[in-house]
């Protein structure tokens, strides 16, 4: 069909030809196109006129009255320059016309014969202050006194196309300041534009609507000046203060030794009552002054100053837990002011135009080396070099910190130094191998030197009360310990991701459980997978330290590598959190000075305090299996359900401290659940509530009681 087609072109081509030379409508066109012609267009007998009038600085000339005087027909035309020093008229009729420019302050300048004859007439001029002397009149030609023929369209370069003449040019160096008038004319001068107040206004009677509510000192949610909405002096300066009160409240039953005393003398139990209540008050009073202004961009300068409060009581039923002086009772109530941050902090260098930079800060200063707080977060004095690159895409940390001893019963900073330095430098690199998940490369140094020191209660915590200072010889201990890590933290498509791999390498001098040097050989690794689905986060994760498997009798004499996994200083926020009993509380090790864990950590490093005692990289190390799940049960409610089972990776270091054998793995499972409510839908008001349960498996009931372990927590946050 498509061959038949093309090959009947030509011939359909042929027939259309002619057709249309042998149709009678065709003659007739052709026959009345000789004596037909098209109309010619008619002259114009009009113009436009148009100009500018500046003075000697270019700028415009406003309120000059033009008057055109038609020399023939006596005709007047009469217009005036607008903002700009633009005049323009229409509808002038040709011919030549005698133009004055008159404006007050000014000189009256004439041009006697301007002659119209295009569609368009351009004319710039300039006019001087009335003081000066000027040429008569000039026109686009340059000539005085002669006709003009209009000028020539600006270059694309002018400032005003199509309106300026060569002859303005030649008379440019003839112009004189314009009078300006007052701001006061025009405008209503404010100079603290932040001060503006919001209008009188209300659209329901019952409720104010929120962008016109006005401000007050005491009021964090509107325009404060406490709270850096506006500067608190200069256009520049900032103060953000923040005042935070937290109260909380713990009842735990914990393994605890019965305390044999006086008091007491028919007590043949090993383990005693473990029920404990401990209830704590922190003010934290935070004071922040930067200069910078309100947009994205890094602050130039800082200065912030946190003192914190700390009042806790702690009630137990065995003696010798509160203080080792059997006669302190088994109630303890301890105050404590420390000071959490105050540095200084400045912008070096603005990197980019996208807010990348480079800044210092020196001083006490709040510090988490990565997203679950796994190996290193403090409120310590150090110098840290900070900022990002690549619209914000790399960011990067430099860091040195020189610990001070932490006061025992609440955990803030004393003004003692704790001969401890730690070294940071991590990079975090945003969208990493997917769009959302964010990982972070990093390199951490712990230089812990030899020490003797008690803590507040009069326990020695360093070097660690086991091993061969039990023998009667203290001996202080220097550590080395090198750290190598991967984390991340973000999501994959719906799959929300979050992991964590350390290397730990360097040695121990005197390591007191292996009573001999060893050289660190450790890691540890964590995963934790999420889905939301509506309102729920279904979760599950995994956690693994690495054990040692050596002691004095066995594999470390022969090979001296500590094969479990420490960190410097973590607040470990994984597998549960608050509502994992073993996360939240410290368990002590019975019969020996050391904890087999630490409150707010996984590892049980078998080490005297986290914030006082050394890193012990002779432990059992852990697996922790976990599944648990997040409801967002309204906007201002949220509960939370977890569970844990835990297992020991190695017991040879348990049983070589508690001289007992066979020790198994099973530590046991873990159960949790709570709510965190926020009445305002903010962190102004934050309450937090749950309880949890560890029910031994063999090991615990192997090293104690096997009685259940429990928790019950309420914590009360306000804040300013």
């Amino acid at each position: 069909m498509l061959r038949w087609f093309l090959a009947c072109l030509p011939c359909f081509g042929v027939f259309l030809c002619l057709f249309s030379f042998s149709s009678p409508l065709f003659a007739r066109q052709s026959q009345g196109q000789s004596d037909r012609r098209i109309p010619e267009r008619s002259p114009a007998s009009t113009a436009t006129l148009q100009g500018l009038i500046r003075d000697q600085n270019g700028r415009a000339i406003p309120g000059v009255q033009l008057d055109l005087h038609n020399k023939t027909s006596g005709q007047h035309y009469s217009a005036a320059t607008d903002v700009e020093g633009i005049f323009r008229l229409r509808d002038v009729r040709l011919g030549v016309y005698e133009v004055k420019f008159v404006r007050e302050g000014f000189e009256a300048r004439s041009i006697p014969s301007l002659q119209v004859s295009r569609p368009v007439t351009v004319l710039e001029l300039e006019l001087h202050e009335s003081e000066e002397t000027v040429p008569a009149t000039t026109c686009a030609s340059g000539v005085p006194g002669t006709p003009c023929t209009p000028a020539m369209p600006a270059s694309p370069t002018t400032p005003y196309p199509g309106m300026r003449s060569s002859a303005s040019q030649e008379a440019s160096a003839e112009t004189s300041p314009e009078q300006i008038p007052p701001d006061s004319a025009n405008f209503s001068p404010n100079p603290d534009r932040w001060d503006i107040a919001m209008p009188e206004w209300r659209r329901n009677q019952k409720q104010s609507d929120a962008p016109y509510v006005k401000g007050h000192w005491y009021d964090p949610f509107n325009r404060n000046r406490f709270k850096g909405d506006y500067p608190i002096f200069g256009q520049r300066w900032f103060l953000n203060f923040t005042g935070t009160s937290e109260t909380g409240f713990d009842g735990r039953r914990l393994p605890v030794p019965s305390g044999l005393n006086a008091v007491d003398p028919g007590s043949g139990g090993f383990f005693g009552r473990g029920e404990q209540a401990f209830v704590s008050e922190n003010l934290r009073l935070s004071f922040d002054l930067f200069r910078g202004d309100t947009s994205f961009r890094p602050v130039d300068f800082r200065i912030r100053l946190t003192p914190e409060i700390n009042l806790n009581f702690l009630q137990v039923r065995e003696r010798g837990i509160v203080n080792i002086d059997t006669r302190k009772g088994t109630n303890r109530f301890d105050a404590h002011v420390g000071l959490q941050e105050a540095f200084v902090e400045a912008k070096l260098h603005d990197l980019s135009p996208n807010y990348d930079f480079v800044s210092v800060r020196a001083g006490i200063q709040q510090f988490t080396s990565d997203f679950r707080g796994f190996l290193f977060s403090e409120e310590q004095p150090g110098v840290r070099i900070f900022g990002n690159l690549r619209s914000n895409r790399l960011a990067y940390n430099l860091a040195w910190f020189h610990l001070l001893e932490k006061n025992t019963n609440s955990g803030l900073n004393t003004f003692q130094n704790r001969g401890q330095q730690v070294y940071v430098a991590n990079l975090y690199i945003q969208d990493f191998l997917a769009k959302g998940y964010t990982t972070e490369f990093s390199f951490h140094y712990n230089h812990d030197d030899a020490s003797i020191h008690y803590d507040d209660n009069g326990f020695l915590v360093r070097p660690a009360p086991v091993g061969a200072v039990v023998n009667g010889t203290v001996h202080p201990h220097n550590i080395r310990a090198y750290y190598l890590g991967w984390t991340g933290n973000g999501h994959i498509g719906r799959l929300n991701v979050s992991n964590a791999f350390y290397q730990a390498l360097g040695y121990d001098d005197f390591n007191p459980i292996a009573g001999r040097r060893v050289n660190i050989n450790a890691r540890m690794t964590a995963l934790e997978l999420s889905v939301d689905k509506d309102w729920v986060r279904y979760r599950a994760s995994f956690f693994y330290a690495s054990g040692d498997s050596s002691n004095r009798s066995g594999a470390s004499r022969t090979d001296g590598t500590a094969r479990g996994f420490d960190s410097i200083v973590d607040n470990t926020h994984f597998t549960g959190t608050d509502f994992s009993f073993w996360d939240r509380e410290g368990i002590r090790l019975t019969a020996t000075g050391v904890a087999l864990v630490t409150p707010m950590s996984l590892l049980p490093n078998l080490r005297s305090s986290k914030e006082e005692g050394q890193a012990n990289f002779v432990n059992p190390g852990i697996y922790v299996f976990n599944l648990g799940a997040d409801f967002d049960v309204t906007p201002k409610l949220r509960a939370f359900v977890n569970s844990n089972y835990l297992r020991f990776d190695r017991t040879e270091p348990l049983e070589l401290l508690l001289f007992q054998r066979p020790i198994h793995h099973s530590i046991g499972t873990d159960f949790g659940a709570g709510f965190e409510y926020r009445p305002p839908l903010s962190e102004n008001i934050v309450i937090r509530g749950g309880a949890s349960a560890l029910v031994p498996g063999q090991s615990l009931e192997d090293i104690s009681t096997g009685k259940v372990l429990f928790s019950v927590f309420a914590n009360v946050k306000f804040q300013f």
